[in-house]
């Protein structure tokens, strides 16, 4: 008597096929459903993490009428159209303490003011005596008016170190919120 011999099976050509697809759709499924959601614009979080009006339309501080060169960090930015009154005092001071609360990262960012017309001559010898750091940049009020989405008084940005316009706060926001959403963004740069 002799033993059976049995060969191996041959493999079906269907299970290898299949196999291809099921490891293309865990590859580029997930790439072409994200890129679907940003299209047509659906199961986008209604929640957001951020305090201030989020700025993503490419907007630079050009668009805004900022005339000068700002240093290549984040930017703390008050800007206002006329003159640079309480609500925009408030803000050149908030600016300056959300950039001290930085601690470790204070380096990474600076803070300015841009003003459509010449400041005081006592709030100018404030700024040089109490605010030795801070930036003042001229701004072309008609610029300003045409890109600030017509929105009145002073504002403060935050802007990335390649001059992109990130978030706005009117002159009502709060340091605490604006400290976390700058501190938030350092942490998740890779510039500046």
């Amino acid at each position: 008597m002799h033993p059976a011999i049995t060969l191996p099976e041959t493999p079906r050509k269907g299970r290898g096929r299949l196999q291809l697809l099921l490891l293309l759709a865990i590859v580029f499924g997930p790439m072409l459903l994200a890129s679907a959601m940003y299209r047509w614009q659906f199961w986008v979080p209604e929640t957001r993490t951020y305090h201030g009006t989020l700025i993503g339309d490419g907007r630079t501080l050009q668009d805004l009428g900022v005339q000068g060169e700002l240093a290549p960090r984040w930017q703390i930015l008050v800007t206002t159209p006329g003159a640079c009154e309480a609500d925009c005092q408030r803000l050149v001071y908030l600016a300056r303490q959300i950039q001290i609360g930085l601690n470790r990262e204070t380096s990474r960012a600076s803070h300015s003011l841009a003003s459509g017309e010449p400041l005081s001559a006592d709030y100018s010898a404030t700024l040089q005596r109490e605010y030795p750091q801070l930036g003042r940049y001229r701004l072309d009020s008609r610029t300003y008016q045409q890109a600030s989405d017509a929105q009145p008084g002073a504002q403060l940005w935050l802007v990335d170190p390649h001059g992109n316009l990130v978030l706005r706060y009117d002159s009502s926001s709060q340091g605490k919120a604006i400290l976390d959403d700058l501190r938030y963004l350092l942490k998740i740069s890779l510039i500046g």
